[in-house]
Formats: C-alpha cells, structure tokens, sequence
C-alpha cells in the first residue's frame, strides 16, 4: 500500500479527522590533590575508533534468552491494577508533586506512578536492562492528561511543527518501510490527510510543543541521571508504521488512546544485548518467534531493554495513540571509558617513561593481521609487554574528571526545570520587574544577606574544574527543543567556588547568603544575585 494524500478536498478532510478525533478526547580551584591536579588538567577527548583495524570476530552466540536459566516462557506480568494508590491521575499526581521539596524524590515518586504496582527498588533489582514488562492495568483513564489526538491537533494547528524534523509520516507494507515527508510545515490539512490514507504518525519532540510533557520529562530525567525523551506515534486502524528494529534506549510504552498489537523479540545475539546504537529495519524472517505477544489498551504499559526487537500494529477496528519514553541512552560504562581511557593515556605519556620508549625495531614482521597465526615467541613478550602497560594505565586514569565530562553531556541533554507556580513567584522567572510610569519599576534582585536560597532542582547546575579555570554548567536556560542551544556555562571566581559547592551539597535545604563561605558579605551577596539571575536558585518568600 503506498501512502498517499487523496484527491479530494482537504478542507473537508481536515473536518471530518477533527470531528473525529476530538470525540476521543473529551571558590578557590577544587581541593585535588596535586597529582590529581595534573590528571585534571590534561582533559577528557572522546575516543573515535580506529577504522583501519581490521579485528577477527568470534562467531555470533545466538540468544535463546537473556534471562539465565531455562528459556524465557512468559514476560512477567504486574496484577491488573484497580486502585491507583499513587493518585488517581496524572493531574492529582503532578499537583501533589508540586508540595515536594526535593526533586530527587519528586522523580522518584513520578517514577513509581508510571510503573505502579511493580515496586521501583523490584524492577531495578529484576527487570532494568534484563527483560520485558507487562503492566495491564485495566484502567483506561491511568495515563489521562500526559497527551492526546485533540492535543496533537491543536498542535498541529497552533505550533510550527516540520516534516523530518518534528513530524514523521511513516508506512510498513509488504515487508518496506517507507517515510513520506514532504518538506515544510506540516499542516493539519495535508497531516491528516496522510492519515486517512492509511500512515502513522510520529512526533519526535512533543515535550517541545506541549507543557504537560515537557514537565512530566524534565521531572523525571533525575530518576535516571540521563535525558527522557519521548516520541508520540498516532497510528490508523489496522496499519503498521514501523519495521521490526531494536532501538538504542530503554523504553517505556505509554498507551494512551484505542489499542495496538505488540509483539516483543530476545536479543538475536549476545551482540545485540544492550547495544550502542539502533538497528537496521529487520525482515520477518530474521527476528524468529516473538517472547511476548499482548495488545496493549489504554491505561498499560510495556517495558523493554535496548536490544529487543519489537513491533506494533493496530486493531482493525480502533487507532492507537501511545507514547514512548525513553532514557540511557549511551550510559553505559563503556561511554565513560572512552572518556576515561584517551584521558588517561594522556596522562600516562606525559609522567612515564614506558610509555614513551620506542616499539620493537622489527615488531611489524610479527604483529598484525597477517602474522597472526604465527607461533612466534616475539608475539608473546610482545602482548605480554602490552597487557603491563594497559594494566599500568588504570593508575592514570583521571575518573572524576571523566564523570564530570559524561555529566557535562547529561546537562546538555536536559530539559529546563518546568517550574511549579511556587518555584516561579521565588525564582527569576517571577521577578516584579517592569514597565510603569514611564519607566522599569523593581529592578534588582533585591537579595541580602538574610535572604534564604535554595536550588532550583537537584542536579541543574555542577561544578567542573580543568585545574586552571572553575566553570559552573547549568539547566535553567536550555530549550525544550534537543540540543537547540549550546551547553550553557560561565567561569566561577575562586573566591566563589566553596560557596557554589556549599549551596550544592546543601540542597534541598534553604540556607541564608550569609552563611555562604565567601570572604566577605558583598561577595555573597554579588554570588547569589548572579546565580538568581541565571534561575539557578530561587528564594524562600518571593522578592
């Protein structure tokens, strides 16, 4: 089937899919030892691999389960859900959400209401990263409020949302997927006429056009320590959207709206379990018999680990709204060593002579490819001699500075904080400044030493040092659109550094500007009104 507008008038098209779908929705430098200093300042470099070597692999071990133990018979299933005890809707859960201090628990808690009844410390422990989940909840109204057709169309209408870059128009028929972009702005017109030829709907960046979503994210990101993102598929009644792939990220399966058709598929090789990126579209023939076969309704949810395969269709007789949350994605300890490992190397040329001695003369007439099924015993003390000096290079690895880089990248991907109404009135955002009588009124921070301050959000700024200069990385002022803006930061004066630390570990406890451990009151006070402006902090009482 290929996926095309009809001829027919798209002012009474876009007419009809509206009625429709409206009926379904009614200091001084960090304190470093001086040899840790000198790790610090020789940086982090990603590493890029080395595409000229040529490795020979070890056959593919096919997966029969990525459980241990017998072949994996059924997903475990959470007990249908009757009662919600974490609220009984989003609205209530996210206006209790506002009375917390703590963002970190605030993260926790929206957490444990998107997977409710399965425990947060169970699923960690038994399920993150290792299998499948099935949430039926039998409770269509669960997920009311986070999104819905009626708000897809009025983004739609009100929003300037691209084709490629906000909005894709997908097909999967006879085996092909197919993407159907047009360039441009995608209207409602010509969107929903898409739709009724038969193609799903995938929104890239809902949280960039929806408050709701951008709020329910930007919230629950402190749960994984790495961005939630989130993609909306709108789906017609019995089509398919997408080829059976494997994604990059754990997933997290909202349905919203109607119904859909899942099927879930092990890992193909031990190669694909957690991979690091997405795979290739994959035949039927390819992927074997699925591990989990379920129609997700309104109200459910299914988790799966990067590396299973999966597939969606919709029900003959009903669409399929749902969203997909998603996170860690390139988190692994292997994103950290390829900080870590370059770093280290750095380092260890600069302070050891071993690693500075020249190769063997002659190594090229054994080592490599083409020597490598020769017993030479040269080989042998050559790996040997390698093998030290890899196990020597962990004593220069610079670890913290590597974890500063990874989080450095974990702040730029993150939404800015969506400030609950009290968090506003105490913070920049609603400051009393403006225009009247012919001139600004309420300039100024107004902040003195008595004033009590607190972070805006657990982890929204963090503190890195190179040895040399001390930058302070922040949140507040990033797009809701990914990676929009370049990472925001500006340099600390030494004399600022305790403070900014202090304020850190302090959270979530408001403390006064003169207890900051700064040099003078002029100096706390010049601190705090830079990290007001910025929307770092906010104040007890409004200003």
């Amino acid at each position: 089937m290929e996926c095309k507008p009809k001829h027919m008038s798209a002012f009474a098209l876009y007419q009809n899919a509206a009625l429709e779908l409206s009926l379904n929705e009614k200091k001084r430098p960090l304190k470093v030892s001086p040899k840790k200093k000198k790790l610090k300042e020789n940086g982090v470099a990603t590493a890029k691999p080395n595409k000229s070597v040529v490795i020979k692999k070890k056959p593919k071990k096919l997966v029969k389960t990525v459980i241990k133990g017998e072949r994996l018979e059924r997903v475990p299933q959470a007990k249908p859900c009757e009662d919600n005890e974490e609220g009984t809707s989003l609205n209530a859960v996210l206006a209790d959400l506002a009375t917390v201090n703590n963002s970190r628990d605030r993260a926790s808690k929206l957490f444990q209401w998107l997977i409710h009844p399965v425990p947060a410390k169970d699923f960690f422990r038994d399920t993150w990263e290792k299998k499948p989940l099935l949430i039926p909840r039998q409770n269509p109204d669960y997920y009311n409020g986070l999104f819905s057709t009626a708000e897809f169309d009025r983004i739609l209408r009100e929003d300037d949302v691209q084709y490629g870059v906000n909005l894709d128009v997908t097909s999967y028929t006879n085996g092909k997927r197919n993407t159907h972009n047009p360039p441009g702005r995608a209207l409602p017109f010509s969107v929903w006429d898409f739709y009724s030829s038969g193609c799903s709907l995938r929104m890239l960046n809902p949280q960039a056009f929806s408050s709701r979503v951008w709020n329910f994210l930007s919230i629950l990101q402190e749960q994984f320590g790495s961005m939630a993102g989130a993609n909306v598929y709108l789906t017609p009644p019995g089509t398919q959207g997408f080829a059976p792939h494997y994604d990059d990220i754990e997933a997290f399966v909202v349905q919203l709206e109607g119904k859909k058709h899942w099927r879930v598929y092990n890992p193909r090789s031990l190669e694909d379990v957690l991979p690091v990126t997405s795979s290739p579209n994959f035949s039927q023939s390819e992927i074997g018999s699925p591990v989990l076969e379920v129609v997700l309704e309104a109200g459910d949810l299914l988790y799966f680990p990067r590396g299973f395969i999966h597939q969606g269709d919709c029900l003959p007789n009903s669409h399929s709204l749902h969203v997909t949350v998603s996170s860690f994605q390139r988190n692994s300890w292997g994103d950290l060593l390829a900080k870590l490992v370059p770093a280290a190397l750095g380092v260890a040329m600069e302070e050891d002579v071993e690693y500075r001695q020249g190769l063997p003369l002659d190594y090229l007439t054994y080592m490599g490819v083409q020597n490598s099924d020769k017993e030479d015993p040269r080989r042998e003390k050559f790996l040997s001699r390698m093998g030290g000096l890899m196990n020597k290079l962990a004593g220069y690895a610079p670890v913290d500075a590597a974890v500063d880089e990874k989080a450095k990248e974990f702040l730029h991907d993150c939404l800015p904080p969506a400030l609950t109404p009290e968090e506003q009135a105490s913070s920049v955002q609603g400051s009393s400044t403006r225009w009247g009588n012919g001139r600004p009124l309420n300039v100024g921070a107004r902040i003195n030493s008595k004033t009590r301050v607190q972070l805006i959000r657990a982890g929204c700024a963090r503190l890195c040092s190179d040895g040399e200069v001390i930058q302070l990385y922040y949140t507040t002022d990033n797009s809701r659109v990914y990676h929009k803006e370049e990472l925001k930061s500006f340099e600390i004066k030494t004399e600022y550094a305790d403070a900014v630390e202090f304020l850190i570990h302090a959270y979530p406890k408001f403390v006064v500007v003169q207890s900051f451990p700064c040099d003078s009151a002029a100096e706390k006070i010049a601190l705090a009104e830079l990290l007001f402006e910025k929307g770092i902090i906010r104040t007890a009482e409004p200003l």
